[in-house]
C-alpha cells in the first residue's frame, strides 16, 4: 500500500470528520446505507478510529520512554566513564613496569567508542583489579581501596543495566510503531473506500459530501 502523504494527525482528523458527520446526519446515513454503510458499519468505523487513536497515543508514549531510557544510559555512562578514566590514569602509573598487570587490566591502547566495547574494557579493568590482591594493594597506595574500586565497578554495571532497559524500550517502541501503522493503514483504506461510496451516494448533494470533508469542485 502506498503511504499517505498527510500527517498522522490529519489522517485521524479526516476519518473522524467523515465518520462522525455521517452518524450525526440522518440524510447522509440514509444515503450511504444502501451501499452497505449502515449505522452498524459506521459505528464499527468509529471503533476502528478510536483504536487507531489509542495506538497512536501509545506509540508516542513508548517513544518517550525510549528517549528517557537513552538519556539514562548516557548519564550513567558519563558518570562511570569519568571514574574509569581517572582510575585508568592511576593504574598506568601504578603498574608502569608490570607487564602482567598492564595486560590483565587492558591498560594499553585507546578506549573503545562503542558502548559494548567500552563496557568490555571497563569490566575487564575493574574485575581483574578486584580479583588480584596485589593489584588492589598497588592501587590502595593511590587511595583506590577495594571499596572504592567496587563502587566504581557498580557504576559500570549500572551502565549495562540501563543499556538493557534501553533495548527493551526500543523494542517496545518499534512494536508500538508497527501496530499503529497497521491500524492507520486499515483506517486509511476504510476512508478511501468510503469516499468512493459517499461520492456515489451523495452525487446529487455536494454540500453533504463537503460535510464529510471532501471539497467538491
Amino acid at each position: 500500500m502506498t503511504r499517505p502523504t498527510k500527517s498522522i494527525a490529519q489522517r485521524l482528523l479526516d476519518a473522524e470528520q467523515a465518520i462522525n458527520n455521517t452518524l450525526s446526519n440522518p440524510q447522509i446515513l440514509t444515503a450511504v446505507t444502501p451501499f452497505g454503510y449502515d449505522q452498524a458499519r459506521m459505528e464499527a468505523a468509529r471503533a476502528l478510529h478510536a483504536e487507531a487513536r489509542t495506538l497512536t497515543d501509545q506509540q508516542a508514549l513508548k517513544y518517550g520512554e525510549q528517549y528517557e531510557a537513552t538519556q539514562t544510559v548516557q548519564k550513567a555512562w558519563d558518570e562511570a566513564a569519568r571514574a574509569y578514566s581517572t582510575a585508568l590514569k592511576i593504574a598506568r602509573i601504578a603498574f608502569r613496569d608490570k607487564e602482567t598487570a598492564r595486560n590483565a587490566l587492558g591498560l594499553s591502547g585507546i578506549r573503545k567508542q562503542s558502548l559494548s566495547g567500552w563496557l568490555d574494557q571497563a569490566r575487564r579493568f575493574y574485575n581483574n583489579l578486584l580479583r588480584e590482591p596485589t593489584f588492589i594493594a598497588a592501587m590502595t597506595a593511590y587511595s583506590y581501596t577495594q571499596a572504592r574500586l567496587e563502587a566504581e565497578l557498580s557504576l559500570v554495571e549500572a551502565v549495562a543495566d540501563a543499556s538493557e532497559l534501553q533495548d527493551i524500550e526500543r523494542g517496545q517502541a518499534q512494536e508500538a510503531t508497527q501496530l499503529r501503522d497497521a491500524k492507520l493503514d486499515e483506517l486509511n483504506q476504510w476512508l478511501v473506500d468510503y469516499k468512493v461510496i459517499a461520492e456515489i451516494a451523495l452525487s446529487a448533494s455536494p454540500q453533504q459530501l463537503e460535510q464529510l470533508g471532501w471539497v467538491v469542485a
